[in-house]
């Protein structure tokens, strides 16, 4: 048994309310907290995590190779559809060996930006030309080494992606991305999920299922999931990030993307549905109905001019808000609980439309049922031991009150990182591997 000492602590009291305590020692047994005593001192052999300790933060949607464009895309005007064709020329660059190295340095950078949790949508399944590597699963299992480097749970979602738009074929651009149909994904993803839990702890690397969106599965791919996917996993979608979607949607089956999955019986507390931009007062009610988690990435979401989704709404109407960094235009969890409240301020004229409390929940418990692994949801007995220190006495921070971190906070007053009770990160570099910025630079060499 090890121990952490806590100068203060966000910790759950009685009634799951959490209330900021002095001098907080957690017990830690096997990765999870097996004890928890408030206002003592450290004993011997603990080790020592100044400023505010918060339960660390879940990543719940992410495209590692994404970051090769961060600060790359800003010349000149254009929309999401001038920048996905960025996108495509980036993900024809990637062979397992670069993406491994290339992934390795961003779960770094989350890691020491305090996640300890990340899903990751993934789809560059195939060599460029849609081939298969010689190595089944070469470029998912690059993914989870890379995650194991890094020391970061990964909930890696397998994505099924069939088609380049409603009744067009996949393009050149895409052809790496695509499976022969729906049997042949559910056939890879059932061989990756074995071969995953065969090679990988089961509380760092879990496998979970995506479907791209509704513009990349047709209506009869999704009755094929709808029938066979595995009821144990989760199941995640970009959905409505774009009014053209939802026009070639309404065109192609009457219906929003939101109204074909439910449709299909697709709406379940198991469904994650990313971005939720542009959605009807219907569709809102759906997702609420059905319990879904709704991923909302407000930094990526302005970064692409997409639009300032619904989220109080979503979240009044019965769904769960997580957060996502997506195409990494930034790496902190506190920038995107801020974004989050900052987009409703700015749709609604009013502030306050998320509390700080809720907007913590959202960057952690929210992605609960988005993950494959578990998810520090909380500080409390029998939860993992995923913490991020945070210090109070930065320019930002200094005066404000630890539950309103939210509002002042950035990953730059990450002081420290805990993952499995095993700390990772100090001060901004990684224990094991060095500074993030390094890695990424070595990395990002290789891309043009």
């Amino acid at each position: 048994m090890s121990g952490f000492w806590c100068e203060t602590a966000l910790v759950n009291a009685d009634g799951g309310s959490a209330v900021v305590a002095t001098g907080v020692r957690l017990e830690v047994r096997a990765g999870r907290i097996s004890g928890i005593a408030t206002g003592v001192e450290p004993e011997t052999g603990d080790r020592i995590l100044n400023g505010v300790v918060f339960p660390a933060a879940a990543n719940a949607h992410s495209h590692a190779f994404h970051r090769i464009l961060r600060g790359r895309t800003h010349d000149g005007r254009g929309d999401f559809w001038v920048w996905r064709e960025q996108m495509y020329r980036s993900a024809a660059e990637l062979t397992p060996e670069k993406y491994e190295k290339l992934a390795t340095a961003v779960f770094t950078e989350m890691v020491v930006s305090g996640f300890s949790s990340v899903a990751e949508f993934h789809y560059v399944h195939h060599q460029p030309e849609g081939t298969p590597y010689a190595e089944p699963h070469a470029m998912e299992l690059a993914l989870a080494r890379a995650a194991v480097a890094a020391g970061i749970r990964l909930t890696l979602l397998d994505t099924l992606y069939l088609a380049g738009g409603i009744g067009t074929p996949l393009s050149p651009e895409q052809a790496r991305f695509g499976d022969a149909d729906a049997q042949a994904w559910l056939d890879r993803l059932a061989s990756l999920r074995a071969e995953v839990a065969r090679t990988f702890p089961q509380e760092m690397v879990g496998v979970g299922a995506a479907l791209h969106s509704v513009r990349g599965v047709p209506e009869e791919a999704l009755k094929t999931v709808a029938r066979q996917l595995p009821a144990d996993i989760p199941l995640h979608i970009h959905l409505s990030e774009q009014p053209a979607e939802n026009e070639a949607c309404l065109q192609a089956y009457g219906v929003t993307p939101a109204g074909l999955l439910a449709r299909h019986g697709l709406l379940s507390p198991r469904l994650s549905a990313v971005h939720a931009t542009h959605l009807t007062p219907n569709d809102i009610q759906l997702l609420g109905d059905a319990g879904a988690t709704v991923v909302m990435c407000p930094s990526t979401e302005a970064d692409l001019a997409d639009g300032i989704g619904p989220a109080r709404a979503l979240s009044d109407a019965g769904a769960t808000i997580a957060l996502g960094t997506d195409q990494h235009a930034v790496i902190d969890p506190w920038v995107e609980m801020r974004a989050l409240e900052h987009g409703e301020r700015l749709g609604s004229g009013q502030r306050g439309r998320f509390s700080p409390q809720e907007l913590l929940r959202a960057a952690t418990a929210g992605a609960k049922a988005s993950m494959a692994t578990p998810i520090a949801s909380a500080l409390e007995v029998g939860a993992v031991c995923d913490l991020m220190a945070v210090a109070p006495d930065s320019v930002r921070t200094a005066g404000s009150m630890p539950q309103q971190f939210a509002f002042s906070a950035t990953a730059s007053d990450v002081t420290a990182v805990v993952i499995a009770g095993e700390l990772v990160a100090s001060n901004g570099v990684h224990v094991r591997l060095g500074s993030p910025g390094g890695l990424l630079m070595e990395a990002l060499k290789e891309f043009s």
